[in-house]
């Protein structure tokens, strides 16, 4: 198993913290564009709530400055702030959503910049038509862009259940184009959703895991009921089942056993605005979470 960290730090020779911006996107699946209303897990902020707010480009500068006010403690003393890299992460709504020019003139202003590494698009397969494509072409031969899209799950029944809004076909046209093109991407996978067994989730990862060319990163996560959300109002009325901490980390072992070697593992669980979480709590003790995770995959990677 990679690490997303380990495969930062052979490449950068340091660890490489990221910082959540935003770009002002909105999402064609809360503007009425497809119409379902939005992703029922999604709240208000878009999956972003950990994103400074300032928008502009006049202020993509100041907005930088302000998220990495945010890290810098957590930096070893030896090392200069000044010296640090980043991973310029775009994660509210649809990162390519929008106009082209004005999108451009963001992350060309972002990409530029000494101190960003890397910049991480968040968005959706539906939302990268020919034209954004060549943008995120020519952005990547200045520095790496990373593109990721949240596939969620590959069963599209449960998709159309969480109003997604598009087919799986969808996500694997856009993957091929995007792999054909040399773009490095990564699929974004939400454990627990409603109606899903151990067996559908798993689907989703030998789905992605039999990709050509492989899969470059993954972020699996469980799923998080958050006030403000579609989901949360349907918990509220019908409470359905979650995983507990410990069927979440034995599934997690697995999928992980499953992917191909090659793969980067860019996240192993996530914990949403503790102000917002309505269910699992136990998310938020994310390093007994992750101790838990690291016993069980050096024990699967050992038995097998």
């Amino acid at each position: 198993m990679i690490t997303l960290s380990d495969h930062l730090k052979s490449i950068y020779g340091q660890k490489i913290y990221r910082i959540s911006l935003s770009s002002g996107c909105t999402c064609p699946n809360r503007d009425g564009s497809i119409g379902t209303g939005g992703c029922t897990f999604c709240t208000a902020g878009g999956s972003g709530e950990f994103a400074t707010d300032i928008i502009s480009l006049d202020d993509i500068d100041t907005q930088i400055e302000k998220a990495k006010q945010k890290v810098i403690h957590k930096l070893p003393s030896d090392i200069r702030p000044q010296k640090q890299r980043f991973i310029a992460y775009f994660q509210s709504y649809t990162n390519t959503y929008g106009d082209t020019g004005r999108l451009r003139s963001i992350y060309e202003k972002v990409i530029r910049r000494d101190d960003i590494a890397v910049l991480s698009l968040g968005t959706r397969p539906d939302c990268i038509d020919e034209e954004k494509l060549q943008m995120i072409i020519k952005l990547d031969q200045i520095k790496p862009v990373w593109i990721e899209l949240g596939l969620q799950t590959a069963n599209d029944h449960t998709a159309e259940r969480i109003h997604r809004g598009y087919p799986t076909s969808v996500f694997d046209d856009c993957f091929r184009r995007l792999k054909s093109a040399d773009i490095e991407v990564i699929a974004h996978v939400i454990f627990g959703l409603p109606g899903e067994s151990r067996d559908d989730m798993l689907a989703t990862i030998r789905h992605l895991a039999f990709l050509s060319p492989p899969l470059d990163g993954i972020k699996i996560q469980m799923l998080n009921i958050l006030e403000g959300s579609f989901l949360a109002e349907e918990y509220k009325r019908h409470p359905f089942p979650q995983m507990t901490m410990e069927e979440y980390t034995d599934l997690v072992a697995e999928a992980v056993s499953i992917l191909p070697d090659t793969t980067v593992i860019h996240r192993m669980t996530g914990d949403g605005p503790r102000n917002l979480l309505i269910s699992p709590k136990w998310v938020t003790d994310k390093k007994r979470v992750m101790n838990m995770l690291r016993r069980k995959i050096a024990y699967v990677s050992a038995d097998t």
